[in-house]
């Protein structure tokens, strides 16, 4: 059975690659989602571990709509979430998870987004030596 990872990040087309992996065939699904460190200033009175669980909680708000659509369809899957820079914590995590495969939304975000497909789904295929289907 292949491992398709998809990357969460809230948006709708994050959403929509989730919706396109769960259609695929004899594939196991590993949900993440990579949050942005949190500002050691902004939180210096918080303990390790309660930092980790408002990561925990900021990640479960956002896998959740994911985690919906596939209840609903009735595929299992893995979620977790990891902090620093999404393309690399993304790459990161399909090396360590022996990924087969990564389906991710594009954001272009930037005003010539009909030509550049994003940042980090451009990173994100730099970085991978594994198949990369983007879904706008």
């Amino acid at each position: 059975m292949k491992i398709i990872l998809v990357p969460i990040d809230g948006s709708d087309n994050a959403l929509r690659a989730v919706r396109h992996a769960a259609e695929m065939p004899g594939v196991r699904l590993e949900l993440l989602h990579v949050l942005d460190p949190m500002s050691l200033r902004s939180h210096a009175n918080l303990t390790h571990s309660q930092i980790q669980d408002l990561y925990a909680k900021e990640a479960d708000q956002v896998l959740q709509p994911a985690r919906q659509i596939l209840d609903r369809a009735g595929i299992s899957c893995h979620a977790s979430f990891r902090v620093g820079q999404v393309a690399s914590e993304i790459a990161a995590q399909v090396h360590e998870a022996g990924c087969d495969g990564v389906v991710m939304g594009t954001r272009g975000m930037g005003p010539i987004s009909t030509v550049v497909i994003g940042s980090v789904a451009t990173r994100v295929v730099h970085l991978v030596e594994v198949p990369v289907t983007l879904i706008k």
